[in-house]
């Protein structure tokens, strides 16, 4: 009797463990309803009669600005030297900030780069209280092309400086394809040129229904999405929100951080040459070693997504503090910074936070993306629905295997590795022009059978 108490016991605890794990395995798996989400209005005071103009718009920095930024640089207080021995193994090497702030200075030519910046045609239409900033850029020939409508994206601490280099080989017809883009590429609400949120609760999705309401403003009802960064959160969402409107997405930063993505992660440690080729193994196991770089690398995040606030007061005063914290982000694994980047570009994109004084602005959206409401509108928990890319960059953020982007993207139809970056489009653009015009020719064919 004893020992058949003792075989249904051993039997009993672990059906039950399986069963409790299957019921919790079942609970992650679910997806939750899209939700539907309304046209909020973000700006000052009440919705009245919003003027839906268009506007053009070009980059004026005053002289006053000027003079103040070159005041704050000249009085830079001296810092505190760097560990003997050490790099960025601290954070940017004060030696390099220093550097930064010199050549910012004495060698960057403030109107030189307004003109730059300037080249493309640029607008303002307000959008939900908000004047949203853009480029919109047509291709320059036509003639026998289909021309595909493209929004493409940036994140954080980029803009739209990124794609300076990125938008001339998306305009421009190349060899062998039957296609070309339109390019409208907008900042983000709270970065660059356009207006921040005056009250709580714009994140992603929120930001997803601005950009699919300025598209159709633009009279784009169905198009392409292209983004990395935070903008590839806003375009995910954007294609779970309005699969109607968005044809196909390509992401440079495909990820799947959900609890269900984790725990097959650390279970496929066991065995990693079931979902990743033996040759990229070290970029994702030993699972211990993977999380401790992504520890390292995100120290920012917890901060912005807690107090944005408090470090926005800092960076917001000094020119100097937002150039270290920002191009912290842009040295390589070499240790480098300006071997993939020019100083000139790498400071167009401070100049862009500093003269429009939206670091903080820019920040919060980590807060607004992490908190309760937000977590419980469940749309990072939804598919993207539509064709999927995505471009990895072995030197970005974080790697993920095709096994863990199902879930995700289901509809992952063309994926490509490289060995640059987090900041493609600007470290890289070819490369990130090249993959794009592959994914799109195996969109169209899709769309042709």
């Amino acid at each position: 009797m004893a020992c058949c108490l003792l075989i249904s016991f051993l039997v009993f605890i672990p059906v039950s463990i399986i069963f409790v794990l299957k019921k919790y395995w079942d609970k992650l798996s679910e997806i939750p309803p899209v939700p539907k989400l309304k046209n909020e209005w973000w700006g000052p005071g009440q919705p009245e009669g919003e003027d839906n103009s268009i506007k053009p718009f070009e980059i004026n920095i005053s002289d006053e600005v000027i003079n103040d930024l070159h005041h704050r640089l000249r009085n830079t207080r001296p810092l505190a030297p760097p560990l003997e021995g050490t790099r960025h193994e601290y954070g940017i090497n004060s030696n390099l900030t220093k550097e930064i702030t010199d050549f910012w200075m004495n060698k960057y030519d403030i109107r030189q780069r307004e003109k730059f910046l300037n080249q493309y045609p640029q607008f303002k239409t307000k959008i939900q209280g908000l004047n949203i900033h853009f480029l919109h850029v047509k291709p320059k020939e036509t003639q026998g092309l289909k021309v595909l409508p493209l929004l493409i994206l940036h994140g954080w601490p980029g803009s739209v400086r990124e794609f300076y280099e990125f938008i001339p080989i998306l305009t421009t017809p190349q060899k062998g394809r039957n296609f070309v883009f339109e390019v409208i590429a907008p900042s983000l609400p709270g970065f660059g040129f356009s207006d921040p949120a005056v009250r709580p609760g714009l994140s992603s999705p929120q930001i997803a229904v601005i950009l699919k309401n300025l598209m159709l403003r633009l009279n784009f009802d169905r198009f392409y999405m292209q983004a990395g960064d935070w903008g590839s959160v806003v375009m995910s969402d954007m294609a779970v929100l309005f699969p109607e409107h968005v044809i196909a997405v390509h992401n440079n930063f495909c990820m799947d951080i959900s609890a269900k993505a984790i725990i097959k992660r650390i279970l496929y440690g066991f065995w990693p040459s079931l979902i990743v080729e033996k040759k990229y193994q070290h970029l994702i196991y030993p699972t211990k070693a993977f999380f401790k770089r992504i520890l390292a690398k995100t120290g920012y995040f917890h901060i912005q997504a807690t107090k944005p606030d408090t470090v926005g007061s800092a960076l917001s005063d000094s020119p100097m503090g937002l150039a270290a914290y920002i191009l912290e982000k842009f040295i390589d694994k070499e240790g480098q910074l300006t071997k993939r980047f020019t100083m000139e570009a790498l400071l167009d994109n401070v100049m862009i936070y500093w003269i429009n004084n939206c670091m903080t602005t820019a920040m919060r959206l980590y807060a607004e993306k992490y908190n309760k409401k937000n977590i419980d509108l469940g749309v990072d928990k939804i598919p993207v629905p539509v064709p999927t890319g995505c471009a990895r960059f072995h030197f970005d953020m974080a790697y993920f295997p095709e096994a863990l982007l199902k879930d995700k993207y289901p509809n992952l139809i063309h994926i490509s590795d490289h060995e640059q970056g987090h900041f493609a489009a600007l470290e890289c653009p070819e490369v990130l022009a090249t993959e794009f015009y592959n994914f799109i020719e195996k969109v169209l064919k899709l769309q042709n059978n």
